[in-house]
């Protein structure tokens, strides 16, 4: 959106168009409720597998929404589709249901962890979601496993939709490891997250 701007130069009167601040722009991403990146990191396998079948949804993102506005519609939208998919689907290990280590696909009914996040993503992404605001993500637990939960940019802070906890926190108030991320100028990239929070989750191994 730009606003129109009007001065006297010579006695004349010149108009500028001035681009609006975004949302963006009012933000300090230095913020500890944002989760900094570190830069290019490698692809998780199921996720790599996943964008061979699924071309449409690993391509660059051609316009970056850094965060989405977090009205009362869309805190209402993050619960609805949290708790409507955590209710629903049952979850299964990838070996139980398909005799694989690692298998990322969209839940039918069963799923694994990773599962879960992209019936999640899909389901903000149908509300109007922007595709960059909603990025898988990998963690480690406390016990050392990896897990798959999705950080919703918001500006609040970015967000942790997650099927082992039916509340919604800020990224920080997790009891996980931050590992990586899917880059949000590139839906079939990923980047690294420096969790400085990290040293607690290890101290309480």
């Amino acid at each position: 959106m730009y606003n129109t701007i009007r001065m006297a130069i010579g006695g004349a009167l010149v108009f500028f168009a001035l681009q609006s601040p975004s949302i963006a722009d009012t933000i300090d991403f230095a913020n500890p409720a944002f989760a900094p990146v570190t830069g290019p990191t490698s692809v998780p396998v199921g996720h790599a597998e996943f964008c061979k079948i699924h071309h449409a949804e690993c391509r660059p993102n051609g316009h970056v929404v850094e965060v989405e506005a977090l009205t009362d519609v869309r805190w209402q939208q993050l619960v609805t589709v949290n708790d409507q998919i955590n209710s629903t689907i049952l979850p299964e290990t990838d070996e139980e249901l398909y005799q694989v280590a690692e298998y990322w696909t969209y839940p039918d009914g069963r799923g694994d962890c990773e599962d879960f996040v992209l019936a999640k993503r899909r389901a903000l992404i149908e509300m109007g979601w922007d595709t960059s605001a909603v990025l898988m993500t990998v963690v480690r637990e406390a016990n050392g496993a990896g897990h798959a939960v999705l950080m919703v940019r918001t500006d609040r802070g970015d967000l942790v939709l997650d099927n082992q906890d039916g509340r919604i926190l800020v990224w920080t108030d997790t009891p996980y490891q931050f590992i990586k991320r899917q880059s949000q100028s590139d839906a079939g990239k990923w980047v690294g997250i420096a969790d400085s929070h990290a040293e607690l989750i290890t101290a309480s191994r």
